[in-house]
């Protein structure tokens, strides 16, 4: 005998479709996604009716600095759009390189760089970006200081850039630092300045003559080098030392991939 509890319906029997929203991330943000997103095309999420699209990608792990186009249904949308349910959501990837228009025409971007990225920032600032660091700053302070100071805030920490009162930022891809210097100028495509700012203090430098320092420099250096450079900043001294070779490769390196960026390598 067939039991009664067989025949009758379950609790969802007849109930309308739970109201959900598909979003197709581009190849290139799917690695910001939870795991189990990740091989997916499309990505199946409930919709309240009342959540931004921002929201909705934000939610998902993908910082909007991340994200350059958005569509919903096939038609351009911004963060601030409320997608109906069942629609389609297409987000794609910043373009490279990014068209940085929160800076004034012609004003090379300027940096500043949370507590993880130190070697990075010494880099930057070895091809004379202009690149604020400290190793102890908290993350309200970086944010104040990149809004105050109209500097772009770069990081790993996805959770700093979802900040609403974040001014500018970009996450930096790579585990070492010259993966992640090559990441920003592909990104940024800046003008190089190199040698020119202090890399332990972001000072600018400006010559010096070796008679005036002579008494601070150590007898070899004395008698090897002619050519010297001094931070306006902390009075740090820079010559073009048996260390130089490596840092002319990183600044060729760097001048390429700025010149690949732009499409003019």
């Amino acid at each position: 005998m067939t039991r009664s509890a067989d025949r009758t319906p379950g609790p969802d029997a007849g109930a309308s479709p739970r109201p959900e929203l598909r979003l197709r991330f581009a190849p290139e943000l799917r690695f910001f996604l939870a795991a189990r997103h990740r091989r997916l095309d499309e990505v199946r999420v409930p919709h309240d009716g009342t959540s931004t699209l921002g929201h909705v990608v934000q939610s998902l792990g993908v910082p909007l600095t991340e994200v350059g186009e958005l569509t919903a249904g096939g038609r351009p949308a911004g963060p601030s759009h409320r997608p109906g349910s069942g629609e389609t959501v297409s987000v794609l990837p910043v373009r490279r390189p990014q068209d940085l228009r929160s800076f004034p025409a012609g004003s090379p971007p300027s940096f500043v760089l949370d507590v993880h990225l130190g070697a990075l920032a010494r880099r930057l600032r070895l091809l004379g970006l202009d690149s604020a660091y400290h190793n102890d700053m908290a993350d309200d302070a970086l944010v104040e200081q990149a809004g105050a100071e109209g500097r772009l805030l770069l990081t790993q920490d996805r959770g700093l850039l979802q900040r609403r009162s974040l001014w500018l930022g970009a996450y930096v891809r790579g585990a070492r630092p010259d993966a992640q210097l090559l990441d920003v100028l592909d990104r940024f495509a800046p003008p190089l300045a190199p040698w020119t700012r202090c890399m332990a203090c972001n000072g600018t430098l400006t010559p010096v003559p070796k008679s005036e320092i002579a008494a601070l420099l150590r007898p070899g250096t004395r008698r090897t080098y002619q050519t010297f450079m001094r931070c306006r900043g902390c009075g740090r001294l820079y010559w073009r030392g048996a260390h130089s070779g490596r840092l002319e490769a990183t600044v060729t390196a760097a001048r390429d991939a700025v010149r690949r960026s732009r499409g003019t390598g």
